[in-house]
């Protein structure tokens, strides 16, 4: 009779380590993760004069939208 990995005797040093230590550059994106399609996340880094005004994601996206709202409106044809 062959024996199956299930039947090797159970081993007591084969235990959780307390720590380890993985190699992230190996590391790929979860395929399974549901990936949303409505929101885009982006991270920007902000100088540091600029972070000391505007403390919270919600001020600059306000600002932001303001400035977008005042600028004249791309057609088609149009470069930025």
């Amino acid at each position: 009779m062959n024996k199956t990995p299930f039947e090797k005797s159970y081993n007591l040093d084969d235990e959780l380590l307390a720590e380890y230590h993985f190699d992230y550059k190996k590391a790929k994106p979860n395929r399974f993760a549901a990936q949303s399609k409505n929101q885009l996340l982006k991270v920007v880094v902000l100088d540091e004069d600029v972070a000391k005004v505007f403390t919270t994601p919600e001020s600059v996206n306000k600002v932001l939208r303001a400035l977008i709202e005042s600028m004249p409106q791309v057609t088609d044809g149009d470069t930025a």
